[in-house]
C-alpha cells in the first residue's frame, strides 16, 4: 500500500500550486503538516531565481541567476542558476530533522517541494529525505521532476519505492 504521494510533470504545470492548495486544506482541517516549497523569484517580468519557503513562513534563496561567468569559488550550477546550498540547508534540514524526531503517536505530513537537481547538490538533504521516507510516523507529499536526460539517483529511488504513489500532473 502507498504511504507517500509525489507529483510529477513538466515545469510550470502547477505542481507547487497544487501542493499549496492541499497544504492549506490540510492545515485548516487541523492535520499536523510541515515542510517547504520552492517559489519562482521574478524581477521586471523575468525569472531571476528560486526561493525556498517553509510552511511556517521562513524564506531564503535556493538559487539566483549568475551575473558573471567566472566560477572562481566552487559553485553548484543548474543552467544559468547558482545554487545557494548554505541557505537551502539552513532552512530545510532543521525541518526534516524535526519532522523525523517529532513523529510520535500522531502521523505528520511532510511537504517536500521539490526533489530536483538543485536540491540534490546537498548530500545532507538526500540523507534527510531518505530518513523522512523511512520514518514510520511521517507521510511525505512531494514533487519530483519528470525523467529527462541523466537520471537523478534519489528521484529514481523514490519512483521505485513500493510505498510511493506518483501522480502525473498535466
Amino acid at each position: 500500500m502507498s504511504k507517500h504521494v509525489f507529483l510529477t510533470g513538466p515545469p510550470g504545470v502547477g505542481k507547487t500550486t497544487l501542493i499549496q492548495k492541499v497544504t492549506q486544506a490540510l492545515k485548516s482541517s487541523g492535520i499536523p503538516i510541515d515542510g517547504f516549497y520552492t517559489e519562482e523569484v521574478r524581477e521586471g517580468g523575468r525569472r531571476t531565481g528560486f526561493d525556498v519557503v517553509t510552511l511556517t513562513g521562513k524564506r531564503g534563496p535556493l538559487s539566483r541567476v549568475s551575473s558573471d561567468s567566472s566560477a572562481s569559488r566552487r559553485e553548484h550550477r543548474v543552467g544559468q542558476y547558482v545554487v545557494d546550498l548554505v541557505s537551502f540547508e539552513q532552512l530545510v534540514l532543521p525541518l526534516l530533522i524535526n519532522v523525523n524526531h517529532d513523529s510520535g503517536a500522531q502521523k505528520k505530513i511532510c511537504v517536500i517541494d521539490e526533489i530536483g537537481k538543485m536540491e540534490l547538490f546537498s548530500h545532507a538533504f538526500i540523507q534527510a529525505v531518505r530518513q523522512t521516507l523511512a520514518a514510520s510516523g511521517t507521510v511525505v507529499l512531494g514533487t519530483i521532476p519528470i525523467p529527462k536526460g541523466k537520471p537523478l539517483d534519489l528521484v529514481e529511488e523514490i519512483r521505485s519505492r513500493k510505498d510511493v504513489k506518483v501522480f502525473n500532473v498535466s
